[in-house]
């Protein structure tokens, strides 16, 4: 799947493959739920393919299969949404795997249909903090809310905690690499609490100060507020900007832009830290001003990149 190169770093706007999974009621009825997921985390959907069982995959992986001599694990996203599903070939649908790329690794995800791309403002996006629509799925596993057609909802699903679940991918960093020390403040800005937390750890070894946000939004007025402590010395006191991508209200691409165009913060140097993989989004994060693209997490890797860019910096660099 190619990615829109319409899309503008300035836009604040996502792209997602908009994804059904049914689901059997009590009552016999079929509820049809509305996903989505970033089309810069998607490589390409496809029939379902025949899979090999995968010994000790755990109940949510279905197997594994071939991808052009990659072996791709699948997980069925109904069994991990505790979904009742109603037969399909009643209602004569037949799945789709979704490939996806993130945290450098390949995954596929069983939906019951693909429909359509969909471009969304990530000011229409509103953090999960409900259930409705006859799901009663854990807001722990959704990333954000947005209204569509007809007032209905779409949840963006958090894949990445899937594959910390299943215990595919673990995030981490390992401070007890060598680490160079150095002081000052760090703008850190991350939808994710766990990610904040392990950034933050980061950092504190690193010796600095940490400010979080959680959003693009936030960002900037936690910006107001460090420059009206700090004023004329905010240059030397503010040291980096650590920000996600995907983040609801406002990304960190759009984000990065609104700073760079702040002559109080343009300077300050920024850096994404992102599970989206793709060399697409690490072109966009150099067009908003970020000076490095992270993808999470690489202890050696964080660490490395966070020190050339602070000693880039430094005014005896």
């Amino acid at each position: 799947m190619k990615k829109n190169d319409v899309l503008q770093v300035s836009s604040n706007e996502m792209e997602l493959v908009d994804f059904r999974i049914y689901k059997k009621m009590p009552n016999g009825k079929v509820y049809e739920g509305i996903y989505g997921i970033n089309v810069a985390k998607v490589r390409e959907i496809i029939k379902m393919p025949e899979l090999t069982e995968l010994p000790g995959g755990g109940e949510y992986i279905e197997g594994i299969f071939d991808l052009r001599g990659i072996v791709v694990p699948v997980v069925n996203l109904a069994k991990w949404m505790g979904i009742t599903v109603p037969p399909l070939d009643e209602l004569h649908i037949t799945p789709r795997v979704i490939i996806t790329e993130f945290n450098n690794i390949l995954i596929g995800f069983i939906v019951h249909e693909a429909k359509r791309i969909r471009r969304i403002s990530w000011k229409d996006i509103e953090p999960a903090t409900f259930s409705s629509g006859g799901e009663s799925l854990d807001s722990s596993k959704i990333t954000g809310v947005t209204r569509i057609e007809n007032n209905e909802i779409l949840l963006i699903l958090d894949l990445e905690s899937i594959v910390e679940e299943l215990g595919i991918y673990t995030p981490s960093i390992n401070t007890d690499i060598e680490i160079e020390k150095f002081d000052g403040v760090v703008l850190v800005l991350d939808d994710s609490a766990t990610a904040r937390k392990i950034e933050k750890d980061a950092l504190k070894k690193m010796g600095f100060d940490v400010v979080e946000a959680n959003n693009g939004e936030e960002g900037l007025e936690k910006l107001d507020e460090l420059y009206s402590l700090y004023k004329d010395s905010i240059q030397d006191k503010l040291k980096l900007i650590l920000s996600d991508v995907e983040m609801p209200k406002m990304d960190g691409f759009h984000f990065a832009a609104r700073v760079k165009d702040d002559p109080r913060f343009k300077e300050i140097p920024i850096v994404f830290s992102s599970s989206i993989s793709d060399a697409f989004s690490e072109k966009r994060g150099e067009e908003a001003g970020g000076e490095e693209y992270l993808v999470k997490f690489k202890s050696e890797e964080f660490v490395k990149k966070i020190t050339e860019v602070i000693k880039s910096h430094q005014k005896d660099g």
